[in-house]
């Protein structure tokens, strides 16, 4: 199964939608809570970013049986230094969206726990983060 979800910059209503949906779908095939719960953190934190950093994008979910894979693509402006990104706490979030309560700084840190495998790609162009999910004996507690 493989779905497709537009996200749009700055619509601070719609974020978090693409997420729901994905937890709705986990949800009906009745996996574990504990491994809905990591794919579902780790994807409103991607989606959030793509909302509160970029001028839109889109994220795919692809459900196997082994695995769940998360990619989300923004159009830009990318991430300057993934490293200093990459800490807890470090966020370029504007005082609007701290104001909707976004950018603590938490999201890359967050996906990172939460994913068995991320890897992050960018440039002035856009942006690409790739999650894995392991189900079954590989899966993280």
């Amino acid at each position: 199964m493989v779905k497709e979800y537009q996200i749009i910059a700055r619509n601070y209503d719609l974020a978090g939608r693409a997420s729901s949906d994905i937890k709705r779908t986990l949800k009906s095939l009745e996996l574990p809570w504990h491994f809905v719960k990591r794919v579902c953190a780790a994807s409103y934190e991607a989606e959030i970013n793509v909302v509160i950093h970029s001028v839109g994008g889109y994220a795919t979910f692809e459900l196997k049986d082994d695995q769940v894979i998360l990619d989300f693509f923004d159009d830009g402006p990318g991430i300057e230094n993934i490293d200093l990104a990459m800490m807890e706490g470090y966020s370029t979030a504007s005082e609007l969206d701290h104001a909707n309560g976004f950018g603590a700084g938490m999201g890359l840190p967050n996906m990172k726990r939460s994913a068995d495998v991320m890897e992050v790609t960018s440039d002035p162009l856009g942006t690409h983060i790739h999650l894995i999910f392991y189900r079954g004996p590989y899966e993280k507690s």
